[in-house]
């Protein structure tokens, strides 16, 4: 798992090491930002002519992130752009930005020409902007005291696997499924865009088969290895999760990928393609297997209840949930998960509505499923000296048992 972040860096950085379109880095974080200069000072320059920041400006500030491991940028007036760097935000040591640097910000990220003319309309908008051979970025524009302000969350050019990443080699037998529901669940930022892309490789170098996916908005882009592979946005292909899932049953796909899964036609259509003998991936913003089973019967009203605990019982494959920690020598962050995998007690338990008992069923799942709770994971990590006891404490769901399962290692 120490793996996680560091592949995720390694990806971000360009092929072969060369310069390309914004430079290359003269320096590092560490050393106070010596990298940016030259960014700077042309930023300098053109506010003294204007509060334009150019097109070319903004791509080498872009580069140098995705150069340098952020996997966050924010432009924001009243502060220099800062990067989220191993889940530490730094700003630049550079003046900072006007309104109408922000503004232009997103004018160059915005590809609908109709969308610019709207832009001073707009309370939020995403988007997706690419430097080709540097990475893609998902964009979120919003205002905030009436100015417009962007974030930009990196996602690499390179597709991480299952192996780059350090991730259990469950996840490939996870993948392997002919038909069911995968959800991948945790924190915005925790990483569950990668582990889905990883899997999703997989399959793509292992099987022949007709992958679709359904994103809002598309961040990695997938090449035809041995599967077909077709990649819908919401907005310019489809006009949300729950159209372009319907559909999808009818565009002959074996695998589908739903951005996320966010009300109750969508969680239908995902059971009944499911059902159909079709895999499901999908992402939500729940902490642990247990939540995850519970925030999708409920979203159902309490008469058909019962009838969807029966379905995603018969539906459910897997259910990987996961958070990003700090690593113990501060070089990047490693992945934690919980790990429930479908057998027949899980299958019982959702049935039954027993949701609540399920790590239990977990915490001795391990062999020969490949299930590990939490603390499990959390103790192996710490015994690997990946992360530190304080570390493993704050982020344990229950740290009695994380205490527990220490003292029986």
């Amino acid at each position: 798992m120490d793996l996680y972040l560091d592949s995720c860096s390694r990806a971000r950085k360009s092929k072969g090491g060369g310069e390309r379109e914004g430079g290359g880095t003269q320096g590092s974080f560490r050393r106070d930002f010596g990298w940016s200069r030259g960014v700077v000072a042309r930023l300098r320059d053109q506010r003294e002519r204007s509060t334009r920041l150019d097109q070319s400006t903004l791509n080498k500030l872009l580069t140098v992130g995705v150069q340098n491991g952020a996997s966050d940028i924010h432009f924001r007036p009243g502060d220099p752009p800062i990067y989220r760097v191993n889940g530490v935000l730094r700003p630049l040591k550079m003046e900072k930005l006007h309104p109408d640097h922000t503004r232009q910000v997103a004018l160059h990220v915005i590809s609908d020409p109709l969308t610019k003319t709207q832009l001073d309309s707009l309370q939020e908008y995403d988007t997706s902007y690419g430097l080709p051979g540097v990475a893609r970025f998902r964009v979120n524009i919003y205002r905030q005291r009436g100015t417009i302000a962007c974030i930009l969350r990196i996602i690499p050019d390179e597709i991480p696997t299952i192996d780059g990443l350090g991730l259990p080699q469950v996840l490939k037998t996870i993948a392997g499924n002919e038909q069911g529901l995968v959800l991948v669940t945790g924190a915005a930022g925790s990483g569950k865009s990668s582990t889905l892309a990883a899997m999703l490789d997989h399959i793509n170098r292992t099987e022949n088969l007709h992958i679709l996916t359904i994103e809002d908005p598309i961040e990695f882009i997938h090449k035809n290895v041995k599967s077909s592979i077709s990649q819908r946005e919401i907005g310019p292909d489809t006009e949300n999760f729950a159209i372009g899932l319907r559909a999808a049953l009818r565009q002959d796909p074996d695998v589908i990928l739903v951005g996320d899964m966010r009300d109750m036609e969508t969680v239908d259509i995902a059971l009944k393609a499911s059902e159909t003998g079709r895999l499901v991936f999908t992402s939500m913003h729940t902490m642990d297997a247990p939540r995850t089973i519970n925030r999708l019967v409920s979203v159902f009203p309490a008469e058909e209840q019962a009838m969807v605990r029966m379905r995603l019982a018969d539906s459910l494959k897997a259910i990987v949930s996961q958070r990003l920690l700090p690593r113990a020598d501060g070089k990047g962050r490693t992945v934690a998960q919980e790990i429930l995998v479908q057998t027949p007690q899980v299958e019982q338990f959702i049935r039954e509505d027993r949701a609540h008992e399920l790590k239990d069923v977990i915490e001795h799942g391990g062999e020969p499923f490949g299930m590990q709770t939490f603390e499990q994971h959390l103790s192996q990590l710490y015994q690997q000296t990946a992360i530190t006891l304080e570390t493993a404490m704050s982020a344990a769901p229950r740290p009695d048992e994380l205490q527990r399962v220490l003292d029986s290692a």
